[in-house]
């Protein structure tokens, strides 16, 4: 029990009153959530545009600083994994069930039912939906997860502390991080995690249910959808109970082998050509408009508005929310990687493999809408499955998906107890089994709950919601490590501006 830190504690509290307070007044609970996100969106949207563009720029700042060649670990270390196991980690990490989920529904719903800008069904509004589908997971999702992750590997690889949110903070805030400030930190850290990973965990219980309907004529039902959390929660406390194990690796092997397959088919079966001008096109049209989507607030649309609210902010909400655990996975496999080499691949890679997918999964999601057969008024989990029904093998297709999606649930859930036991025992490596289990339990609860109160508008609601009070820390941990580095820098003698004797050693 010495290692269970107060955070745990705390923590714990503010997830049980919140599951309590979902659990016997979900109306109430709904309508509230419901306002805070309203207020939140209304009032603080621009606030959202601004900060994560920010952080695009401080990124692509320290790529072409000097700063650039410190690295995330001690001078002379040497990466602890060769670059393709690497780039293997990094494309795990950057596939999910998210991806998963709206790989065909965001872009139909862009371009079918409800375009930014465009009348729907339209050319226009076919370019604009992938345009918009690449910016919402392109740079500006893993600049989010990249300042995190470079944050902790710095601090933690190279200045030897502890791996916790509250100590990227100490060139600011000193010795005050170890007191009742720091936990603070970490507990909005926590909260945020828990928040992020339950939303993630009620969207893949939502598709799993989705598929099961499709394949086997189960309803799909919040009943259901609890069972299916229940069973897979048991799974991954299982595992994680049991550690790293030989399992989980095997699991996440061959997620990433099964996730290789299902795209390839959907390649070769779906309108080939089609996906390959789609992506290709769209890079150039994200490219070209990304400083005006990244700035876009509409203040004289309503309508306009919105969109982005319901799209672009959410978004930009989960990411913040995932960060810390994101963030902290990102950061064990980077150490001894310079900051630019860092930034270039975290920012790079699993952009293009995102923006891959969506071309694949949404092209041929449009192609389908646009030959006759209407998916508009689908529910957003059935449209995956809806799609595959038009195509050849369609059975196959769909029991590959939702056996990915299965493995994403059980593994994407056992690194995040994992993380979160390591958050709440003092950034300890081996956090106590009985910690790992509360928070296995408690992501589930708060999944459940927030499935019950209006599915996926609650998920939504509380992403929003638990992200804001993060992005003022994520904040705070860029203008310390500036600080951090900005005084190695002098010591190393690095120059960011014109030659100054002032400087040199």
């Amino acid at each position: 029990m010495k290692k269970i830190s107060s955070v745990f504690w705390i923590s714990v509290f503010i997830v049980i009153i919140a599951v309590a307070y979902g659990a016997l007044a979900p109306s109430s609970f709904e309508e509230v959530t419901n306002n805070m996100k309203n207020f939140i969106t209304s009032s603080f949207g621009w606030y959202y545009l601004l900060v994560v563009t920010g952080i695009v720029l401080f990124c692509i700042f320290f790529i072409v600083s000097p700063m650039g060649q410190i690295t995330l670990g001690k001078p002379d270390e040497e990466p602890e994994y060769s670059r393709m196991s690497w780039f293997a980690m990094l494309f795990s990490a950057g596939m999910g069930i998210g991806l998963v989920f709206w790989g065909a529904a965001e872009p139909l719903s862009h371009f079918a039912i409800n375009p930014a800008t465009a009348q729907p069904g339209t050319d226009e509004a076919f370019k604009e939906s992938m345009r918009f589908t690449f910016f919402h997971w392109g740079i500006h999702a893993w600049a989010i997860y990249g300042v995190v992750a470079m944050c902790l590997a710095y601090f933690q690889f190279r200045k030897e502390e502890p791996g916790l949110i509250s100590a990227t903070l100490k060139p600011i805030f000193g010795e005050r991080m170890n007191g009742p400030f720091g936990t603070l930190i970490n507990v909005l850290a926590v909260v945020a995690t828990v928040v992020g990973v339950a939303t993630t965990l009620g969207f893949g219980a939502i598709q799993i249910n989705g598929g099961l309907a499709y394949l086997f004529d189960i309803p799909n039902s919040f009943s259901v959808q609890i069972v299916i959390i229940v069973v897979v929660t048991i799974l991954f406390i299982a595992s994680a109970w049991s550690g790293l194990s030989k399992g989980i690796k095997y699991l996440s092997n061959l997620n990433m082998v099964l996730a290789v397959i299902l795209l390839a088919l959907v390649v070769i079966l779906g309108p080939t050509l089609l996906i390959f001008n789609t992506f290709t096109d769209t890079i150039g049209s994200y490219l070209q408009n990304l400083p005006r989507m990244s700035f876009r607030a509409a203040p004289l649309d309503d309508e306009n508005r919105a969109w982005i609210n319901s799209w672009t902010i959410f978004y930009w909400a989960w990411w913040i929310s995932w960060a810390p655990f994101v963030g902290i996975f990102i950061a064990r496999v980077s150490r001894g990687r310079t900051i630019r080499e860092f930034l270039v691949v975290v920012l790079m890679l699993p952009t293009l493999l995102s923006f891959f997918w969506f071309s694949v999964f949404g092209a041929t999601a449009m192609d389908v809408q646009m030959k006759g057969t209407d998916l508009s008024g689908l529910l957003t989990e059935e449209t995956l499955f809806a799609v595959f029904n038009e195509m050849p093998m369609s059975m196959v297709l769909s029991i590959i998906a939702v056996i990915l999606i299965a493995i994403f649930f059980i593994t994407s859930a056992d690194s995040a107890t994992f993380v979160l036991g390591m958050q709440t025992s003092y950034g300890s490596l081996l956090p106590p089994n009985g910690v790992k289990l509360t928070w296995g339990v408690s992501t589930a609860a708060v999944a459940i709950i927030l499935l019950s109160a209006n599915g996926l508008t609650a998920l939504q609601n509380a992403l929003i919601i638990a992200a804001l009070p993060f992005s003022f820390v994520m904040i705070f941990m860029m203008i310390a490590f500036y600080k951090a580095l900005d005084k190695e820098r002098k010591e190393m003698g690095l120059m960011v501006r014109p030659y100054d004797k002032r400087y040199k050693k």
